[in-house]
């Protein structure tokens, strides 16, 4: 049985992993079979992770994160997790290959999913012209002329990511005024292949096999228009993965999984949530790795006052006389 079992793979899942194996816990890493690495496995330049001041592509960052979460003893799995049982000591999790791994703690690091708009014709035409990564099908609209849906960071970054590929780009957005950052909406609003379409939600997508266009409704006086698309790329947001734990995790008005204040301790002992899956605020690649130290330190604690080896106790030193992890 392992000391600790982290779910899911991200910032915040491999920065837990990072600080637990230096604490000697052996944690077992569980990535997904195709979504290793998170959402940023979807992004391009990272210019706000410290320490790169030259920016940093998300793929890469992910790699070195998970490099040195290994280098320090963590075993990753690519596999996906089915189902989990985190009541009592031992927390349970069964995989899609059959395999059950057990634990006496579980960080549980999902992150968040894209937000759907919810419209018959964006799932019929999904991977058809419908996307939610601009970085993983970009390529495939050159000098197509399309729209991303959406008004924050991640849809200017969309937007101005598709220029090098689409001859014209909308953005189109239900409001008159954006929420992204400053610089974030000065690059958008340079770039002349960007156009916004104010005050407009996407009613209806229109294609048979592909993407045609669009049927956008104008929020303030309820008209209709269509506007001709090769695809349309939906960045509204993201929802936490939150399916494992429904009924056995509680969860806050927003949907993420609540913790006990500004620890990583969810309604269940011996269970400790990290990164997006519990903020529904911040959302970003430093806090998350902020939040998975956070959940190794109290797993450290909790297994600490188990008795097992490898966490510190309550003064600090390590039990059963393993080797103390560096305090930086």
């Amino acid at each position: 049985m392992r000391h600790v079992i982290i779910i899911g793979s991200g910032p915040a899942g491999y920065t837990a992993a990072i600080y637990a194996a230096r604490a000697n816990l052996e944690p077992l890493v569980l990535a997904s079979s195709v979504e290793a690495g998170g959402e940023l496995m979807n992004t391009t330049e990272v210019e706000n992770f410290p320490g790169f001041p030259e920016g940093i592509q998300g793929p890469e960052l992910m790699a070195k994160m998970q490099a040195q979460a290994e280098r320090f003893g963590a075993e990753v799995v690519y596999d996906d997790v089915v189902s989990v049982e985190l009541d009592g000591p031992v927390k349970k999790v069964t995989m899609g290959s059959g395999a059950v791994h057990e634990a006496s703690s579980l960080i549980y690091a999902t992150g968040s999913a894209p937000r759907k708009i919810g419209i018959e014709g964006e799932q019929r035409l999904s991977g058809r012209g419908v996307s939610y990564c601009a970085t993983c099908d970009g390529f495939f609209f050159r000098e197509k002329t399309i729209a991303v849906v959406g008004g924050g960071d991640s849809a200017m970054e969309e937007a101005t990511f598709l220029t090098k590929f689409a001859s014209k780009v909308y953005v189109i957005h239900r409001r008159d005024e954006l929420r992204a950052s400053k610089i974030m909406q000065e690059r958008a609003f340079k770039n002349d292949k960007i156009e916004f379409v104010w005050n407009s939600a996407v009613a209806d997508i229109l294609g048979d096999e592909a993407v045609t266009g669009v049927v956008l409704e104008n929020t303030v006086d309820g008209s209709r228009s269509e506007l001709a698309l090769d695809g349309i790329f939906v960045a509204i947001g993201n929802d936490p993965r939150t399916h494992l734990v429904h009924g056995q995790l509680d969860l806050t008005d927003e949907g993420t999984i609540w913790v006990d204040g500004r620890s990583s301790r969810t309604s269940v002992p011996g269970v400790f949530a990290a990164g997006d899956v519990l903020d529904p605020t911040y959302r970003q690649a430093v806090t998350a790795a902020g939040s998975g130290t956070i959940a190794a330190l109290d797993v450290e604690h909790y297994l600490a006052a188990l008795g097992e080896a490898g966490a510190p106790d309550a003064t600090g030193d390590q039990i059963e006389g393993l080797p103390e992890a560096d305090a930086a």
